[in-house]
Parts: C-alpha cells; structure tokens; sequence
C-alpha cells in the first residue's frame, strides 16, 4: 500500500513539473514578452509594411498613404525646362498622336491620390479626366452617378467610355484607362502607339490569357483603346457575366470586334505592368506559385529582362513613389550620355484578323 502510495506520488509530481515548465514556457515566450520589444522587428512585420503582391487575381492591395506628402510637390525647373531643345521627337508624338487619359478613382482617394497623379504624369496626357462615382467643388473630377465598391468598377468603367463617347471624341484617338494608383509614361505610351492607325478597332495593355479567347487586358496595368473601339464599345451591346472590370472589357471588346494586340516591344520585353517595379525586377518577389505567372498570355520574366526600356505602366503606387518615379523618369539623368537618334523598340507589324 505504502509502496503504491509512493508510486503515484512520484508520478503526480512528475507531471506536476512538466505542466508547469510548459505553462512557464508559454507564459514567457508569449505572453510577457512585447510584441514590439527591442531589436529588429520581424521579417513578417517588415514585409506587412511593403505593397503586398495580390494573392489572387482580383485581390487589390492597399497602397501606402500614410507617408503621402500633404501637398502635391512640384519641380523649380519648371515643366521639365532641363528637357528643352531634347524633346523635340516627344513633342512631335504629342501632337500626332493624341492621348485623353482617363482615371478612375472615388470620392475618398481625390486627396490622398488623384491630386498626386494630377502633379506628375497625368499633366503630360493631352486630355485627362478623372472619373469618380460624384462630383466634387475643389477637384476637377466627373461624377458618373454609379456608386463605389469593387462590384461598381465594371459599370463604372461602361459610363466612363460613355461620358468620353458624348463629350471627348474629338478630343484624342487614343483613350487610356489607368487607376489612381497607376504611373504611366505617357510618351513611350504615344511612341508604341505612332505606327498604328487610330480608326482601326484596337486596344492594348498587359494581356492576360484566361477567360477570354484572344485574352484581356490587366486592369491596374491600365489599357488603351483606338478611337473606333471607343465607338464600337459603346455602340455595341455587351452582356455582363461578372464584376470583374477588365475581364468584362476583354469579353466586350472581342463580342465588338475590338483585337486585342501585342504590346511588348520587339525584344519580348513587356510595357504595361500590374506591379509596382521592384516586384517585376528583383527575382522571386512574386512567387512561381502566384497567380500572375498562370495568367501571362505571352512567356513572362522577373529579373532584368522583365521591363521594356520604354517602359509605359506599373500599378500598385503609392503618392510618395509617384514622385519617385517621377524624378527616376523625368529629372535623373547621367551625365555625357546622347540618346539621340533613340534606339527603335517597337515590334514590327503584323496584321491579325479581328474577333469575329
């Protein structure tokens, strides 16, 4: 008896050390130390700070406002002046081809992140105009009456094209679509677009391949469309199948016989891009497992290869980086280099029948 007595007493306090150990343990490394304590803070934590690279196609991460400079920032050079006498080829595309931009943003984002695309690429548009669900008294924006929400963008995008087809058709003959949160080179826009004929119905953009048969375009990448398939999108009668904005569009252009074309630049090399430039240029910061690779209607590469030299779109930017890139494309230059004549990149033309 005393021996089984001493038996279980031995076996109790055992377990009694081994519980108490674990919960010590947990309290310790869970509870009482600070989430934020000294040193470096975690690679979770540091990555939670940058653009998220979207998880699924329709995803859309929230870019970074918080370190948006309060007022929209502007050059003492003004209006490029270091470019004088250097852009005469830029100023000639400026006015053969003729480009309204387009941007969709909402009531929220006109402070935060339309008066910072309105300060740096959007004023080399011939046109812009920025579409958003209301009017608004101290921003030039065009109330579309649809309502915001990721389910609106779609019908949003039909009375944007709608709004243009009644007011600015004689405006341009080109028509781009980008988001508050896309960064556009409007001359590399204009010079892939100067060997095409505007009363074609065409439109271009970063193609992806599923859902559609000859593809669609990305919609943060942006997309542009000729003159004629503004027309013929908004004359023709298109049945919606879902609220995905650009997978709708790329639907709508090939029932209206709207041909989707190429528009990497003749060393394969992509123009219009869904991701900010670090995710397209360093290596696995888009994992082979995204989505992004699936969708890719033509071989797609990170690394140096991944981005044209002219370069048109990268989305997913936040205000602060519009200055950036700005500055990158539009102020840095390294001394003694001529780019002039430049080095021709575009593909040559091949003629491909429309939709049917």
């Amino acid at each position: 008896m005393a021996g089984g007595v001493t038996k279980n007493s031995l076996v109790t306090f055992a377990l009694g050390i081994f519980f108490g150990f674990g919960i010590s343990y947990v309290f310790v490394n869970y509870i009482s130390t600070p989430s934020h304590g000294p040193g470096p803070p975690s690679r979770r934590s540091v990555e939670n700070e940058e653009v998220e690279v979207a998880k699924q196609p329709y995803d859309h991460p929230e870019v970074n406002v918080a370190d948006s400079p309060h007022k929209a920032l502007e050059w003492t050079d003004l209006d490029d002046a270091h470019h004088k006498g250097q852009d005469k080829e830029a100023q000639d595309l400026f006015e053969r081809v003729p480009v309204l931009c387009w941007v969709m943003t909402q009531p929220d984002n006109l402070d935060k992140k339309a008066k910072h695309v309105k300060a740096t690429w959007a004023k080399r548009c011939n046109k812009v105009l920025y579409m958003s669900s209301n009017a608004e008294p101290n921003f030039p924006v065009v109330g579309l009456g649809t309502g915001e929400g990721r389910d609106k963008l779609w019908p949003k995008t039909k009375a944007a094209y709608e709004y243009i087809y009644k007011n600015h058709m004689n405006d341009a003959d080109w028509f781009m679509k980008a988001d508050d949160d896309t960064f556009v080179v409007v001359e590399n826009l204009r010079y892939m677009l100067k060997d095409y004929d505007p009363t074609e119905a065409v439109y271009f953009g970063r193609r992806f391949k599923p859902f559609v048969k000859q593809g669609y375009m990305s919609g943060g990448a942006g997309y542009v469309l000729s003159k004629e398939a503004v027309k013929k999108f908004v004359e023709g009668d298109c049945k919606a199948r879902s609220v995905m904005e650009d997978v709708e569009m790329g639907r709508c252009m090939e029932q209206v016989g709207v041909r989707a074309e190429d528009s990497r630049d003749k060393l394969g090399r992509e123009r219009f891009h869904p991701f900010v430039p670090e995710h397209h240029l360093i290596p696995g910061r888009v994992p082979k497992g995204n989505w992004y690779w699936k969708y890719q209607f033509y071989p797609a590469h990170d690394g140096p290869d991944c981005c044209s030299d002219y370069a048109i779109s990268f989305h997913y930017v936040s205000p602060a980086n519009m200055y950036v890139l700005e500055y990158m494309t539009y102020h840095l230059r390294p001394f003694g280099y001529n780019y002039t004549p430049p080095i021709d990149l575009n593909r040559p033309r091949t003629k491909t029948p429309s939709p049917q």
